[in-house]
């Protein structure tokens, strides 16, 4: 069964569709036909980091600028300061994400070689417009434009590909690559049929798809289909992806159209 006659079995792969509680939001800016040129960082030596690399709990110089690195690079690490925190995990796992390294979470020597020359990924969809989402699903990793500039990288875990069964029926849990646009979000937690969401952000609300906070995104696909990013990024993100903003999800061989 092909996935469009799967998806119609549940009545939504994440989220319930629009109700009482939706957010209308405001309208995004309309969409350019140019895309800005990548900022670039300038190369920095390599940070000082042990064998066994930095992770949770440790702290000190290091870890400032490591997580520094990170946020001029656009990758979400939260407040940059001197604490190897749950933020300072997801930025180091999007850059692992990005650059094809192993998805640890811990800043360890290869991660921190990387860092010296690493610039901010391309567009994936040039022309997308100033303010935009684009999801990579081979790479786990969600791209926030602003104004025309990236602003934030964020791992993120999408559809499984496994089958699952819920109350409204049965599908696959599957990211569907496309053009859309933000549609509507909820504040505060949205109860589905598979679970509770954090401040979703719907683009797909005919099939309960959104991009929303979970206190569980691993660093693979893992999802029943929607978006998943941190409950700190989630805090933030809905204000930055008002309705009408395009929302691209790209497996990388789609062909996608701007909105």
């Amino acid at each position: 069964m092909g996935l469009l006659a799967v998806l119609t079995l549940g009545a939504a792969a994440c989220g319930p569709p629009p109700g009482p509680g939706a957010s209308p939001g405001t309208t995004a800016a309309p969409a350019t036909t140019a895309a800005p040129a990548p900022t670039t960082v300038a190369p920095e030596p390599a940070l000082a980091v042990p064998e066994a690399g930095l992770g949770p709990g440790d702290s000190g110089e290091v870890v400032q600028a490591l997580e520094r690195r990170l946020d001029a690079l656009r990758y979400d690490v939260g407040a940059v300061d001197d604490v190897f925190d749950t933020d300072t995990v997801q930025g180091v796992t999007a850059f692992q994400k990005v650059n094809d390294l192993p998805r640890t979470g811990r800043a360890t020597p290869d991660v921190a070689a990387r860092l010296t020359t690493a610039q901010p990924p391309a567009a994936i969809v040039a022309g997308g417009g100033p303010s935009r989402v684009e999801v990579d699903l081979p790479h786990q990793v969600l791209f926030l434009y602003q104004g025309g500039n990236l602003d934030k990288i964020l791992s993120i875990s999408t559809g499984s590909g496994e089958d699952y069964c819920s109350t409204d029926g049965c599908a696959t849990a599957v990211t569907p690559p496309g053009s859309y646009q933000v549609d509507y979000n909820v504040v505060g937690w949205d109860s589905g049929p598979l679970g509770d969401l954090y401040n979703p952000v719907y683009f797909d609300p005919k099939n309960g798809l959104a991009i929303h906070g979970s206190e569980d995104v691993p660093a693979d696909p893992g999802s029943h289909g929607c978006v998943r990013i941190s409950m700190a990024a989630a805090e933030w993100f809905p204000a930055k992806a008002p309705k009408g903003t395009p929302v691209y999800i790209s497996d990388g061989q789609t062909a996608l159209q701007p909105v």
